[in-house]
């Protein structure tokens, strides 16, 4: 068998027994490439690594698989302006997904003896997204409807890759501003590596060592200032204090004589009332029972006068 090593090198033909040895001796697996070549090819290889890689690359596979969809844009003959730019609007964007776009006129009515309308609008949706699609089946009428296929000038694919290279752009520019505008704290930088508590104390010694300069300045001041001799103050005069006026005796007043007081009358003691006895009103005489009427005799009833029934047709 011809056997092939790990790193695709070739060791040439060799035994089955020594190709055993030989995966037993490097810790791989003996796996057959190519069971129907003479001689039979042979591969070094660790097997489930192996196995692995191909399950991912198949996953990678199915993920960036795409398949083109067919969107369709529907217009009238009498669009509005408003209305034809949303319709275009929504093209551009099918197209720069990767996606054809169909686009169909309506004809109604007396519409459908205008094709050439149709066809103006049509060419003019075409200009309208040149820039992403391309006109792959021109104008045609069917039925009652015109139809034109725009297909995009990238496949889904490379839309996709492309619109993941733009996020993954984006995302790196907002990174990179974040880092940008972010303090490192873990070194000091100029003015951040002193602490609050330095910066106290530091414009505490200022302010010490400008209290200590003013003293100093005014000791100095007093030493070379001439000694001036003491002022002896003169003695205060005290004046004798005036004479106070005599105080003439207040004259007591004249008493007006006291008048009699009158006796007081003795308050006269109210007359008892006469108490006046109410009369008793005479009892109510008791109303007498009603003779209670005889009842009246039932009378018997009457004999009921005969019917004789009448036969149809019979005259009286």
């Amino acid at each position: 068998m011809r056997l092939v090593g790990p790193a695709g090198e070739q060791v040439g033909i060799v035994r089955i027994e020594d190709a055993l040895r030989l995966a037993v001796e490097s810790d791989l697996d003996l796996v057959e490439v190519a069971p129907t070549a003479k001689p039979p090819v042979c591969k070094l290889m660790d097997f489930g690594k192996y196995k692995y890689e191909a399950a991912v690359k198949a996953r990678e596979a199915r993920k960036n698989q795409t398949n083109t969809i067919l969107k369709e844009i529907r217009f009238r003959l009498k669009i509005d302006t408003h209305d034809y730019e949303t319709k275009v609007g929504h093209a551009l964007k099918f197209l720069a997904a990767g996606d054809k776009v169909k686009a169909m006129i309506q004809f109604r009515g007396r519409e459908q003896q205008r094709p050439e309308m149709g066809i103006r609008l049509l060419e003019k949706f075409a200009e309208a997204v040149a820039e992403v699609g391309t006109v792959e089946s021109s104008p045609r009428i069917d039925g009652r409807n015109m139809v034109m296929v725009v297909g995009p000038l990238k496949n889904k694919a490379e839309a996709k890759a492309e619109a993941r290279r733009l996020e993954q752009r984006e995302t790196d520019k907002a990174k990179a501003a974040n880092a940008k505008n972010r303090i490192d704290t873990d070194e000091p930088q100029g003015e951040l590596a002193g602490s609050v508590a330095d910066v106290i104390e530091s414009d505490i010694m200022e302010k010490l060592a400008k209290v200590r300069a003013e003293a100093a300045a005014e000791e100095a001041a007093a030493k070379l200032a001439p000694k001036v001799a003491p002022v002896k103050a003169a003695p205060a005069v005290t004046k004798a204090p005036a004479k106070a006026a005599p105080v003439r005796e207040a004259r007591p007043a004249a008493k007006a004589p006291a008048r009699p007081v009158a006796a007081a009358r003795p308050a006269a003691a109210p007359a008892p009332k006469p108490v006046v006895a109410k009369p008793v009103a005479a009892p109510k005489p008791v109303a007498m029972p009603k003779p209670v009427a005889a009842p009246k005799p039932a009378g018997k009833p009457g004999p009921k006068p005969a019917t004789r029934a009448v036969k149809p047709g019979a005259t009286k």
